[in-house]
């Protein structure tokens, strides 16, 4: 089962509020900071939810600091992640808060949809979404009224198929989980 990402835990909103604030202050001489760093926090964010070992690092407790940093600077550099996400990568080992890499990108994005007037969904999948999927997603979702959708992905094999869709206030859940479910109920009312 994945763990749901939040991106309104308090840790990951004031990490997530300074690395905003640090990437306004770089724009005055790199105009394309924001959205470099956006898309190198969004690169690391889809590495951890897709599981695997990246994903067991980043939670794994037995870790140095300084193993930690080595290996992340090395992973940064081989992915060309901005400067500045490198050394928000660094900021987080540093105060052993590493495991919530994957929060404080889902919190910097949802600020950054905010200030940009896009509209975040999040989608959960039991597999990883392809490339065509994510743009039917979105098609949908511009269809019914909402517009400059942005998708933020979590991974949960527990729902065994098909979507969850959350878009503000509204909760689309066509997952085969909830149809068991509410097939369960029903032959329980039946009986």
């Amino acid at each position: 089962m994945a763990e749901t990402i939040s991106q309104d835990t308090p840790v990951a909103t004031r990490y997530a509020l300074a690395l905003l604030a640090r990437a306004d202050e770089l724009r005055a001489a790199d105009p394309g900071a924001l959205d470099a760093i956006a898309a190198g926090l969004d690169q690391l964010a889809r590495m951890a939810a897709e599981g695997g070992a990246f994903a067991a690092f980043l939670n794994d407790p037995r870790l140095s600091a300084k193993d930690q940093q080595a290996a992340l600077l090395a992973l940064a550099d081989k992915a060309g992640v901005h400067p500045q996400v490198r050394n928000f990568l660094g900021v987080l080992v540093n105060n052993r808060r590493l495991s919530s890499l994957p929060a404080v990108a889902a919190a910097f994005g949802a600020k950054l949809a905010e200030r940009r007037g896009t509209q975040v969904a999040h989608v959960t999948s039991a597999f990883p979404l392809s490339d065509v999927q994510r743009a039917q997603i979105v098609a949908r979702l511009t269809e019914s009224g909402y517009s400059g959708v942005q998708l933020n992905e979590t991974v949960d094999r527990s729902i065994l198929g098909g979507l969850i869709v959350r878009i503000g206030s509204r909760l689309y859940d066509n997952s085969i989980k909830s149809k068991l479910q509410r097939l369960q109920y029903a032959m329980k009312g039946a009986a």
